[in-house]
């Protein structure tokens, strides 16, 4: 089997790809970026200096924390998805869009609308509490008829399709696009308090409500912030590398293995909880497992370089792809380890969890997202290359040490957080206070933040790199040098 890298033109007549909503998808998907990465600045220093909140219910760290995460990983990341999903969807089926332009402007407007929505929602204090599920029922409906339009288009468009075979990619996507839908539909079924009102009970209820909300939370992870960034990995690198896939047989091994096992892991967030032992150790049993897969693909997407090793030199925007699988693999060990109930015991509910959280988040997908936009932007503006290589360099370095940074810090702050709440004394009573372990995390506190200041400096390069490429400036590698003055 070929990779997108390969596939025939053949004597067919190339599509009129649907493309304008894909342009806008990437700049709507930096913006979010920006904003993602400024409100977790301004939260990270809320833990710094609490006073920053200024006493506002508005700028509290519980309805900030909240919008900081949907920001970074359904306003930029799912941003990123849709339009690298119809990108992807038809150029490896060689079809046009199915529903076109219309179909894909509803469903790029309409999860813009539900972003707003769901931001304000959080703002505002009217939310369910259910981690990466907050917005309550009006906006969950709405969201819902989105995300059946999105599976239309992108079904309709392998339906149609003139390539005969459906390359590993589309597997990856579709999974995401099924999954999600499933897991959004039973973890927010309630009953509103009133048609007109904007609170709501959940249909479930103690330990079953925590079990379908870690069912949802864990394959939110894994088909949200895994299975579909894969997708984008197993087409972009590729692409980039103008090579084929290292092992297309791998790469079905990994779809499945990944798919079958992702969905038995959430009860490992509930160790220690009143879920059943069985179900615990299940949890655990499966996130064990997942090493298998994860890796497989890991090192089917590194050893896609194979030969092309040199490229990495002369193209910074490969370097983050690379780089992102590089991270996908140790958080995809690092998250089993975790899992272990001896490990679990003293790493649950502290900053470890954060550090391992960003190690993903930070250098898998973000990295990802950067990678893949760095090689759309000059693509689909019809530029021979982004404006500055040099600033595509800068942004990786600072990016890559702001990331070190902070999973640093919370590895560090985490692990002397759960040894200081186990710690005893010689009569057997507790040998520190709380109040003693939060001035303990102070210093790592303040290099988290100072880390996440680079991570957003990163992030404000790439977008000005994107803007004057948009523009259509010349890169300032073909600008002539200055003639030296006599």
């Amino acid at each position: 089997m070929s990779s997108p890298a390969v596939l025939s033109a053949g004597a067919r007549t190339t599509p009129h790809y649907v493309e304008d909503p894909i342009r806008a998808a990437v700049v709507l998907s930096m913006f979010w970026g920006i904003a993602a990465f400024l409100v977790g600045v301004i939260i990270a220093a809320q833990l710094v200096w609490p006073q920053l909140s200024f006493d506002s219910p508005y700028l509290t760290f519980g309805r900030l924390r909240p919008l900081h995460t949907s920001a970074a990983i359904f306003a930029f990341g799912g941003t990123a998805l849709i339009g690298t999903a119809f990108h992807v969807v038809q150029r490896t089926c060689r079809a046009r869009l199915f529903g076109g332009e219309p179909l894909a402007w509803f469903v790029l407007l309409g999860y813009q609308f539900f972003i707003v929505m769901a931001a304000t929602g959080y703002l505002l204090g009217i939310t369910q509490s259910k981690e990466y599920a907050e917005p309550e029922w009006f906006v969950d409906l709405w969201l819902t008829i989105v995300w059946v339009a999105y599976l239309v288009a992108y079904l309709g468009t392998v339906l149609k399709r003139e390539e005969p075979h459906i390359y590993v990619a589309n597997w990856f996507y579709l999974a995401f696009i099924v999954t999600i839908a499933m897991l959004h539909i039973v973890n927010n079924l309630a009953l509103p308090v009133s048609i007109t009102g904007t609170k709501s009970y959940g249909a479930w209820s103690g330990v079953q409500d925590a079990m379908i909300q870690w069912w949802y939370g864990h394959n939110a992870v894994g088909f949200f912030l895994t299975a579909a960034f894969l997708g984008m990995m197993y087409y972009y690198i590729p692409k980039a590398a103008n090579r084929p896939v290292y092992s297309y047989r791998l790469s079905i091994v990994h779809f499945w293995s990944l798919v079958f096992m992702y969905i038995w892991a959430g009860p490992h967030h509930l160790h220690y909880t009143s879920l059943p032992d069985w179900a615990q150790t299940l949890g655990m049993v499966f996130s064990v497992m997942l090493w298998m897969p994860s890796w497989g693909g890991m090192i089917n997407g590194l050893m896609t370089l194979s030969g092309a090793w040199d490229k990495l030199r002369t193209d910074p925007g490969l370097r983050f792809s690379v780089t992102a699988v590089g991270f996908y693999g140790m958080a995809t060990f690092e998250g089993p380890v975790m899992s272990i109930k001896a490990v679990n015991s003293l790493s649950h509910y502290t900053d470890w969890t954060i550090g391992h959280v960003h190690s993903g988040a930070l250098g898998w997908v973000a990295f990802i997202v950067f990678g893949t936009l760095y090689y759309m932007v000059p693509k689909l503006w019809n530029r021979p290359a982004m404006w500055s290589t040099r600033l595509i360099g800068w942004h990786y370095w600072v990016s890559t040490i702001g990331i070190v940074l902070y999973i640093t810090a919370m590895w560090v702050s985490g692990i002397m957080q759960g040894l200081m709440w186990r710690a005893y004394d010689e009569l057997g009573f507790l040998q520190y206070s709380f109040v003693e372990t939060v001035a303990a995390m102070q210093p790592f506190y303040a290099i988290r933040l100072l880390g996440g200041l680079f991570f957003l400096t990163g992030g404000l390069l790439m977008a000005y790199n994107m803007w004057r490429t948009i523009r259509g400036e010349a890169t300032l590698a073909a600008r002539p040098r200055p003639a030296l003055a006599a």
